[in-house]
């Protein structure tokens, strides 16, 4: 049994954040660190985008970890208790810590059929299994029409693969998009070759001799050799019941990131935090917010007392658009939209009660400071004052 006077849960962007603000404080004091991932701490996004075009290598995905951390990889925690402060391994080992962050992110949804011909793609492992089919040329279908689907699409259509999307909504990414923007997504995926079949549902998946066939609800059947699912993610909140700590579309963390158990904290994926800008609770499934949050956490783990309070960023590449976006981005909301090149190049704001609440910024970089502030000021602004206030 060893004794960590920091231990954290989950080995992703949020896990390496806050070791590393841990040690920021605290230039001394032991950090375990434990993961079901067999690799060490890596950054996700690159896994769907530039991994693809050569603008990375996996060598320079992972995250360096400061000294005095005693990684435990492949190894998963199958208990907490929050009474003695101690931590169960699959492996039978026990741990004891002084303070515990739980960063353990979320599972990919899955659908009930289609077993091992489905890559729920959300690792790296499942980035080489994912590649290695694309290399050798493949047909595939991808389920899901959200950040995950669509980048994946991209990806694989680009390297010359055969690419059905399937997806139930009527856009790509029409939470986030305005509809008629989300319409011209779809014709821009079908210009550059991929088959684009919103309005659909997939009903089942099954393994023949020459791969997959995939039904769909309105009786059409797809063959593919390989299908890709990015239908969401669920958080990983079992570990957090089970000890006792309270949940809701994630684990309940005051301004602070603390759970409802002193000296446990929650950050990333899994954690359902106050927003102290735009109010109410949130849980941000975002790189960016990953990151902050989990230096947020290891800063307060060792002490700092600093409320949580930041707008993050998320940012995406489909073929030959690119965009970055802050706050709330909700295509349900009040949209005001100012392009220069219409679907191509402007800004996009979504508003309640005449507030900015959120920015979308297609092909206008550099500005996302700038949105924030705008965001955090929390002001009325009229429509036609918005055009033109963010170039």
């Amino acid at each position: 049994m060893a004794h960590y006077p920091y231990l954290i849960i989950g080995g992703g962007m949020t896990g390496a954040a806050a070791a590393n603000a841990i040690r920021e404080r605290d230039a001394a004091g032991g950090i375990g660190l434990i993961s079901a991932e067999p690799e060490p701490p890596y950054d996700r996004p690159p896994l769907s985008k530039k991994l693809w075009d050569g603008k990375r290598t996996i060598d320079q995905i992972y995250v360096k970890l400061p000294g005095n951390v005693q990684a435990m990889l492949g190894r998963r925690v199958v208990a907490i208790d929050p009474e003695a402060r101690g931590v169960t391994l699959d492996d039978g080992a026990r741990h004891t810590y002084g303070r515990l962050l739980l960063a353990t992110g979320g599972d990919p949804r899955r659908l009930p059929f289609g077993g091992a011909h489905v890559n729920y793609y959300r690792t790296l492992a499942d980035y080489r299994a994912l590649r290695a089919d694309a290399d050798r040329g493949a047909r595939f279908v991808v389920i899901g029409g959200g950040f995950i689907g669509s980048e994946v699409a991209a990806s694989l259509r680009k390297r010359g693969n055969d690419v059905t999307l399937v997806f139930p909504e009527a856009g790509i990414s029409d939470r986030l998009f305005p509809a008629e923007m989300a319409a011209f997504l779809n014709d821009t995926y079908r210009q550059q070759g991929v088959e684009v079949l919103p309005g659909e549902s997939v009903i089942d998946i099954a393994a023949d001799a020459d791969g997959a066939t995939v039904t769909l609800g309105s009786g059409r059947t797809l063959a593919a050799d390989r299908v890709v699912a990015g239908i969401g993610i669920v958080p990983d909140v079992a570990l957090a019941r089970a000890a006792g700590l309270a949940s809701d579309n994630g684990i309940l963390v005051d301004e602070n990131l603390q759970t409802t158990r002193p000296g446990i904290y929650a950050a990333g994926d899994v954690a359902n935090y106050p927003d102290l800008i735009l109010g109410g609770r949130r849980r941000v499934e975002h790189a960016d917010a990953a990151r902050a949050m989990g230096r947020a956490a290891g800063l307060n783990m060792a002490g700092a007392g600093q409320p949580y309070r930041y707008l993050p960023m998320f940012y995406s590449d489909l073929f030959t658009l690119g965009y970055e976006a802050v706050g709330q981005c909700d295509s349900r909301m009040d949209i005001v939209a100012d392009w220069e090149e219409e679907f191509r190049h402007g800004v996009v704001y979504y508003r309640r009660d005449g507030r900015v609440r959120g920015v979308l910024l297609m092909d206008v970089w550099d500005k996302v400071d700038e949105a924030r502030a705008l965001i955090e000021a929390g002001e009325v602004v009229e429509a036609g004052d918005l055009r033109g206030r963010i170039r």
